[in-house]
């Protein structure tokens, strides 16, 4: 049943499903989320029947501004689809058996409560006694080959001590021809990614994919946030030069012997972010987490605003050096692309001690270029010569942007037209 106005005893019930929930392994490290859950819950008991708006939650909840306008940004969108995400994981892992469940339907802010629906009594006793008569039927059969079983048992014993010699003459062989065989990493590699690579954890890499509204068969464009239903966006499609860009990544992570752990932005929390190092594959047009953690400063993107290219995206050069430009602009949308820029930056994360890598383009195919530089010896060679380390080995926070040239639909060229150094 939804919630009405609940009397003291049901109150106490609720409220005690709502902590049983905030202090579940699923939700563990989930701050925001956890916040969220308390307050949309305390609104539905208090409030019953009462609608929640977006506005309400971000100024009360996540502390935005009192200039925050929902159809500009999708924060609590996001947050909301995250958490339904999280309730769905709860009740079909550790919260299988609980007796009360907690739901947000789609589209709404508001908190209801449901009964499981339980098994009945003959059903479960007709159940057990199926079952009881099964193991009667079975423990009479298997009494009838006691010599069979114990001569099976014998022969698959001596089946896997063969096997497992076998396995393990073959992978001591294997060890050594990779050893022979295998190349060293180059010394660049271990520098760059020396701080994605050292700590117990593997490093996250988020993929930007993009909210759209339609459906692939009949057409899909842009969510469109003037006249588009939020509950409408499809964000299940990203550009090739993300996909492009996440397997030079695990390739390059390979050949340091470690792993990367891929994720799409959409389903990214500000949690996950505080616990990891982080790689982000995408701008922030696209990967909207990005928008909501420390970011590059120097080298942003930015949408012109006016003349005969408004709308389109531009890497924005925020302290013009002499010599640089104020922006800068791949190739107009109209045309044939064949020239774009990206944004290479390492920056601090919401927690000091861990890092964040952003390899995005002002197009699909610049953000693969970034990748592409960054796993590549030559080109890691020339920004390595260019960048500064700490006392421990580690780079130092920095920004650059690439001019991409493009032939073809494929990055083949890219160079380093601006840079900043020691970024705190």
């Amino acid at each position: 049943m939804s919630v009405t106005r609940a009397p003291s005893p049901e109150r106490e019930r609720y409220v005690a499903q709502i902590d049983k929930l905030v202090n579940s392994q699923v939700l563990h490290g989930s701050e925001s989320l956890c916040k969220l859950l308390r307050y949309l819950a305390e609104h539905a008991l208090d409030h019953p029947g009462s609608s929640l708006k977006e506005y309400q939650i971000a100024t009360e909840v996540f502390g935005r501004p009192h200039d925050f306008d929902p159809q500009h940004d999708s924060t609590i969108r996001v947050q909301a689809g995250r958490l339904r995400l999280k309730l769905a994981e709860y009740y079909s892992t550790e919260g299988a058996e609980d007796s009360l469940v907690v739901e947000i339907p789609k589209g709404t802010y508001v908190v209801s409560f449901h009964d499981r629906v339980a098994v009945p009594a003959k059903a479960r006793l007709a159940t057990s006694a199926e079952f009881s008569q099964r193991n009667v039927t079975m423990g009479r059969t298997a009494r009838r080959w006691p010599m069979v079983t114990v001569i099976l048992s014998v022969l698959l014993a001596a089946t896997v001590g063969v096997i497992a010699m076998l396995l393990a003459n073959e992978s001591r062989s294997g060890v050594q021809r990779a050893n022979v065989n295998e190349p060293p990493t180059p010394a660049v590699f271990s520098t760059f990614w020396k701080g994605f690579v050292t700590g117990q954890e593997e490093p996250w890499v988020i993929f930007s994919n993009g909210a759209f509204v339609g459906r692939p068969e009949t057409g899909m464009r842009y969510f469109d946030s003037s006249h588009d239903s939020g509950d409408a966006i499809l964000d299940h499609y990203t550009g090739v030069g993300e996909v492009l860009a996440i397997h030079a990544l695990d390739r390059t992570f390979g050949l340091l012997h470690r792993q990367i752990r891929v994720k799409r932005g959409s389903l990214l929390s500000l949690d996950d972010v505080k616990n990891n190092d982080m790689i982000f594959v995408g701008s922030p047009a696209e990967n909207l987490t990005l928008r909501e953690i420390p970011n590059s400063q120097d080298f942003v993107f930015r949408r012109l605003d006016s003349g005969p290219r408004k709308g389109d995206l531009t890497i924005a050069n925020v302290h013009p050096q002499p010599g640089e430009a104020e922006y800068w602009i791949g190739s107009p949308s109209h045309s044939v692309l064949t020239e774009d820029y990206s944004v290479i930056a390492l920056v601090r994360g919401l927690n000091p001690a861990k890092s964040v890598l952003i390899l995005a383009g002002t197009t699909t195919i610049g953000t693969q270029a970034a990748a592409e530089y960054v796993c590549q010896q030559n080109s890691l060679e020339e920004l390595l010569s260019r960048l500064k380390s700490s006392s421990t080995g580690e780079l130092e926070p920095f920004e650059a942007v690439l001019r991409v040239k493009v032939t073809r639909g494929v990055p083949v060229e890219s160079e380093i037209v601006a840079l900043r150094t020691g970024k705190p």
